[in-house]
């Protein structure tokens, strides 16, 4: 990922408006800002969401809050906490998919 030209920029997340996006199972809410090719996200993932995709893109995650189980499509599971995050570059892996039972709330940028 490389960063887009553009000027110091201030994000009031409670300012961005939610859209919904439904897993197979459970709904996330996102509040986006992008520039560029750059996406920078705050995730609600409400409990027992699954997604409804594998995912090939690279993200750096931090879980804010609540537990995050990262699947990938070659069988590991890791699952994450509030404090930990993951790095993964495009196509750096096996694709990968997201599932909560209790909830989650996740910093992405893409």
């Amino acid at each position: 990922m490389k960063l887009p030209t553009l000027p110091f920029t201030v994000t009031d997340w409670s300012r961005v408006a939610v859209t919904e996006h439904p897993g197979e199972t459970g709904m996330a809410l996102w509040r986006t800002f992008s520039a560029g090719d750059m996406r920078v996200r705050l995730v609600e993932y409400t409990p027992g969401y699954l997604a409804d995709h594998w995912c090939d893109r690279g993200h750096v995650l931090f879980v804010m809050s609540g537990e995050l189980v990262t699947e990938l499509k070659d069988g590991r599971r890791f699952t994450l906490k509030a404090g930990m995050s993951y790095q993964v570059s495009d196509f750096g892996d096996a694709a990968h998919r997201s599932s909560t039972e209790t909830g989650a709330t996740l910093f992405i940028v893409d």
